[in-house]
């Protein structure tokens, strides 16, 4: 395995480094940024005890990550019932959500600062059967304490960016030891390939296999509340704007002022990436003097409503079946966009802008199939949505998203099929 100094500095500061970790969790804390019912999790305190069995640990970065996994795990604990799953997050919202959604044999824990005695108190609990990276996340000390424990290890879903692989190649030689601790990598594209295999990955542990994103299952929804307000809006024309960010608001209001002249009866729904940011966007929307009514206010939109305000979380699922016509947030700012298969599963057309690096192989697919519509402005986004306002266009292009969505499904069973037959050949470790 390829020594790296910069990794044994890390590894030796790390191992002395709780001081530094809770003057950190206390200033996440004062920011909000750490749960305080559950902050000793952060420092490798289990809050339930680990179950007897096979237990295999998935570790995502934060919301996109953990919801790409949740299909892979539903099949897993489907397929095998005396499989238990532990996954770990680093934020409060991505929490928040895998509470709410994780299958019964599935459990959250947030992971700990990568702080070594932190690490050791985390694994010791937990002994996990397999440890299962998403994305390419990489924290020194978590790694390096997995393998030392001969805990298989391998990364699903990876995708690196330009930034982050230049970054990583300032300090290559920790980047190649600790990529060689893993033993396969399920990679999205050959950009992510090529990227890795440069930093020190093993060519004949990469393979190309898409994005897990592709075979997730469709964004649930409440079924009676999807009824109610299709009832309510009674056949409106609706276009969403959803997991907007800073920036965007603004934009999305103004195409919104742009199409209502067009279509005076059009309702917006806007769904801001951060549910927190409602005050702040509800005061924009004072100062632009729109009228809109505020769903974490338990508001329903009246028939002069211009905007809803749909503040909350975990019901994209239920605007996405709802609103015909979806713009893909974070895209009219330097984002890098959000998953357009969200919508593409639920037949509504996508629009996006211009900053898609987060997904770029996907948009570029749905481009070439005629699938999905670039705006780059307020004009044009307000005239994509009264164009798409007719049927017949809409459902042409909301089919043709679909296609694509669909031919990548077979990336979950390649993942399934990798991770049972790791945990085939590992043989169980006992509980703590």
């Amino acid at each position: 395995m390829p020594r790296s100094l910069a990794l044994a500095a890390y590894l030796a500061f790390s191992a002395r480094a709780t001081r530094f970790a809770e003057k950190k969790l206390a200033a996440r804390l004062e920011a909000g940024k750490e749960d305080p019912a559950r902050i000793d999790e952060r420092r490798g305190i289990a809050a339930r005890p680990r179950p007897e069995g096979q237990l295999a640990w998935f570790h995502a970065a934060s919301v996109g990550e953990s919801l790409s996994l949740l299909e892979l795990i539903r099949r897993m604990t489907e397929e095998r019932p005396d499989l238990h799953v532990l996954v770990t997050t680093g934020t409060v919202t991505s929490a928040q959500v895998m509470e709410a959604r994780l299958p019964a044999a599935a459990m959250h824990q947030f992971v700990p600062v990568d702080v070594l005695p932190y690490v050791r108190r985390f694994l010791d609990h937990w002994q996990p059967d397999l440890a299962v990276w998403t994305e390419s996340e990489l924290w020194p000390a978590l790694i390096t304490e997995t393998k030392a424990r001969n805990i298989p290890m391998v990364i699903i879903n990876a995708r690196m960016s330009k930034a982050s692989h230049d970054r990583w190649r300032f300090l290559r030689g920790m980047a190649r030891s600790l990529l060689d601790r893993f033993d396969e990598a399920h990679v999205q594209d050959d950009l992510t390939a090529g990227y890795l295999r440069r930093l020190g990955l093993p060519g004949k542990r990469l393979h190309v296999t898409g994005t897990l994103k592709e075979g997730a299952a469709a964004l649930p929804c409440d079924e009676d509340e999807r009824a109610r307000l299709a009832s309510h809006l009674n056949g409106r024309p609706t276009w969403l704007a959803a997991s907007t960010h800073e920036g965007e608001e603004e934009k999305v209001l103004e195409a919104h002022k742009l199409a209502l002249k067009v279509n005076p009866r059009l309702l917006l729904v806007l769904v801001p990436r951060h549910p927190h940011r409602g005050d702040e966007i509800a005061e924009m929307m004072e100062h632009h003097r729109c009228t809109f009514a505020r769903r974490s206010k338990g508001a329903l939109p009246g028939s002069d409503t211009s905007v809803y305000l749909a503040d909350t979380m975990g019901e994209l699922g239920l605007w996405y079946r709802l609103a015909p016509i979806s713009f893909v947030g974070g895209s009219l700012e330097p984002v890098g966009g959000h998953n357009p298969f969200e919508p593409a599963a639920l037949g509504s057309v996508i629009l996006h802008g211009p900053y898609v690096s987060n997904f770029v192989d996907i948009f570029q697919r749905l481009a070439e199939a005629k699938a999905a519509r670039l705006v780059s402005s307020p004009e044009s986004l307000a005239a994509a949505v009264n164009d798409l306002l007719n049927p017949d266009r809409a459902a042409e292009m909301a089919h043709a998203a679909w296609e694509v969505c669909s031919a990548g499904a077979d990336v979950t069973d390649k993942a399934l099929d990798m991770l049972f037959d790791y945990l085939d050949r590992t043989p169980r470790l006992s509980a703590a």
